[in-house]
């Protein structure tokens, strides 16, 4: 069925769309954190989706509408802005029921993961490019989250996230590679599958939601685009 991925796209934000105008869930307060937090970091996502489409991977056209813009299909264009905002829907969620409690070890690790872009490189030079990538990009993830000074690697409740992203990873994730919507070239790639998910996709989809996650907390801890609900108007300060 061709409007299937379209479908997905629309089960996905109906979740921060419905709940969160809510009472209990208001979430609709940060709309414009998230907008910018999904286009800011959705840009070198979809320039990679873009550059590797029809290389690393193509769309099944049973499951798409056939409308592209820079050589992607418009669903796949959403799935960048439906996915992060859904999984910054739970993790505001968490935040306001978990501390910023830490997690002394993670600390003493986390310079081991500045590594990873160099070793993805290495990767990607010998051809496994997919893993190369997917891989550098969960190292730019950490860095990014160290030098903006946001810290979520550090905590207890980031690692719930975590575990919670994983999770959806392999229903919605699963969906798309089972029926298959996303078909992949195994020559880019270690082959190696959770269930019918690459594995490499764990990278990408993390390292999406994980930027994303950083962005939008650190437009929180500056007030950028805070909303001033004493006179209903937003507040834009520069960083």
């Amino acid at each position: 069925m061709i409007y299937e991925y379209a479908i997905f796209n629309i089960i996905i934000i109906s979740a921060p769309l419905i709940l969160g105008c809510l009472k209990p869930f208001y979430f609709l307060k940060h709309w414009l954190q998230v907008l910018v937090s999904v286009l800011l970091v959705g840009v070198p996502y979809l320039i990679w989706d873009s550059l590797v489409a029809g290389w690393h991977w193509k769309f099944n056209y049973h499951y798409i509408l056939g409308i592209e813009l820079f050589n992607l299909p418009v669903e796949e264009i959403l799935f960048f802005m439906t996915v992060p905002a859904a999984c910054l829907f739970t993790w505001e969620m968490l935040i306001r029921r978990l501390d910023n409690q830490s997690i002394p070890l993670l600390k003493t690790i986390r310079p081991v993961f500045y590594l990873l872009p160099v070793l993805g490189i290495i990767i990607f030079l010998h051809g496994q490019q997919y893993t190369g990538l997917a891989i550098i990009f969960m190292g730019l993830a950490i860095l990014s989250d160290r030098f903006l000074k946001t810290h979520l690697f550090l905590q207890k409740r980031f690692t719930i996230y975590f575990i919670l992203v994983i999770f959806f990873t392999l229903i919605f994730n699963g969906y798309l590679t089972w029926r298959p919507v996303v078909v992949y070239n195994e020559i880019y790639k270690t082959g190696l599958k959770i269930f019918t998910i690459p594995l490499e996709d764990f990278g990408f989809g993390f390292s999406l939601i994980y930027l994303n996650t950083v962005v939008y907390e650190k437009l929180k801890l500056l007030k950028i685009f805070a909303a001033d609900h004493s006179t209903g108007t937003i507040m834009n300060q520069p960083m």
